[in-house]
């Protein structure tokens, strides 16, 4: 029995958390960076994994974009997974949605508290990026793993597996959706000082909306980006600003203490 995870991570924390998931399940899982890799044949799979973090409130443009254009499948099963800093908001409901639409029977789903990502948060303070996952959430998230390995048990038993059934978020239901719109407009235009920047590319390779080119130093087509600050976290310089945010606030990587705890 093999199964195949498409998962979106923008700065590594989705990432780490699928290849944590997928370890420690009792059957074998192809991993598709749905930012880089070509779309797989489901047909080839037993179950198949949506996995990426919450963006404002939502899904990642880029998850939302790759589900749409997926071929229909007959209830061929699924697991949703989320990662979140914040609020979490309908992110888990969205993605079971936009599986079921498509053919999907979803068995499993969850969301985990993990650091949060976003520089302007991470500049002002706001967050509390220490301890999470906290020892509660950590049990959450083991139970999942069990139940989802249980279930792909007994799916290979040629059982009925049932749909799972997520519970009412009632403060995602009203806050509801920022949109891209505010994402983009609060990060605004991107920058690059030269002086540090060293045309290493990183942010050319790493941008999932193909909005950044190298002539000789990164240029950035704004009507393609969607905020999602990749570039500027994943910046081993601090070479790109923006106008309110320079050098600080970065999050360039998983936290050394999420890695402890995820570590593989």
């Amino acid at each position: 029995m093999k199964g195949v995870v498409c998962y979106y991570s923008a700065t590594g924390n989705t990432k780490l958390a699928i290849r944590y998931i997928i370890k420690r399940l009792s059957f074998e899982f192809d991993l598709c960076d749905i930012a880089r890799d070509p779309r797989p044949d489901f047909s080839q799979y037993i179950v198949v994994g949506f996995a990426c973090p919450v963006d404002w409130l939502a899904e990642p443009y880029l998850m939302g974009k790759f589900m749409s254009e997926l071929p229909t499948v007959k209830e061929t099963p699924a697991f949703v997974f989320t990662t979140f800093g914040g609020i979490p908001g309908k992110t888990l409901t969205n993605l079971k949605i936009a599986a079921t639409v498509i053919g999907f029977k979803v068995i499993a789903a969850h969301q985990l508290h993990v650091p949060d990502n976003y520089p302007p948060v991470l500049y002002s303070g706001r967050h509390k990026n220490f301890g999470m996952p906290n020892e509660r959430e950590m049990e959450a998230f083991h139970k999942f793993i069990t139940d989802l390995d249980l279930a792909l048990k007994d799916l290979e038993a040629g059982k009925v597996v049932k749909e799972a059934r997520l519970k009412t978020n009632v403060l995602g239901a009203i806050i509801g959706h920022f949109g891209r719109d505010r994402s983009k407009k609060a990060q605004g235009p991107k920058f690059v000082d030269e002086k540090l920047c060293t045309k290493c590319g990183k942010c050319e390779k790493g941008c999932p909306y193909k909005a950044i080119k190298l002539d000789p130093y990164p240029k950035f087509d704004e009507n393609l980006c969607y905020g999602c600050w990749a570039c500027y976290n994943r910046c081993p310089e601090k070479a790109i600003y923006t106008k309110r945010f320079r050098g600080k606030g970065q999050y360039p990587g998983p936290t050394e203490e999420l890695k402890k705890k995820l570590e593989e």
